[in-house]
């Protein structure tokens, strides 16, 4: 058997003190600085292309998400589109009904409420026609013919009663010499509209 001394110290001459060392291992210079230099460089790249390496995981894991966004953004913008057109219906059915509304109400307040007032109010007047009627804007010129004059009294008290004039003058009244098979009396009135 063949014993190599690692340690290089003499061999124990005692076989009284037997003891165990450790090897150790001495680098020594290394080969110098250059070799130094290149194992900082080469440690350097290490480090280096590790960081590249999470860096291109990382921008790689946000283009991902980019184009994850980009998508959600599409559907969003096809569902705002979609939207905005509803509420432009919306607000022009809006509109039509805003205008229909207004013609209602102006129709209620103008010419047909007028007629209609008046023409109710003959209807419910005995023995009274009306020939002609014209709106002059604050008043109202009624023509017409009454079988007496008491009739004629009755229409002014029954216009009155409706709240829609104010005023009702009788311009003139005169018996109608033209039927001659009954009395009647040809009125003209002046009605001034109330305010509303």
């Amino acid at each position: 058997m063949i014993r190599i001394n690692l340690l290089g110290g003499a061999k124990p001459k005692s076989k009284k003190s037997v003891g165990v060392s450790m090897p150790s291992f001495d680098f020594g210079n290394l080969g110098g600085p250059v070799v130094q230099v290149a194992g900082v460089l080469l440690l350097t790249v290490v480090v280096n292309a590790g960081y590249w390496y999470h860096l291109d995981r990382e921008k790689k894991s946000i283009e991902v998400k980019a184009r994850v966004a980009e998508q959600k953004n599409r559907e969003l913008a096809d569902i705002k589109a979609k939207y905005l057109e509803r509420q432009q219906q919306a607000d022009s059915y809006k509109r039509r009904v805003d205008v229909i509304d207004q013609l209602r109400a102006s129709q209620s307040n103008g010419t047909v409420s007028l007629l209609s007032t008046i023409g109710d109010t003959v209807n419910s007047t005995e023995a009274v026609w009306l020939n002609s009627m014209q709106d002059q804007g604050a008043n109202v010129a009624i023509d017409g013919m009454a079988l007496s004059s008491d009739a004629v009294a009755n229409l002014i008290s029954n216009l009155q009663k409706t709240g829609f004039f104010r005023n009702i003058e009788i311009k003139e009244t005169m018996q109608d010499e033209k039927v001659k098979d009954m009395q009647a009396f040809q009125f003209t009135l002046t009605c001034e509209k109330a305010k509303s």
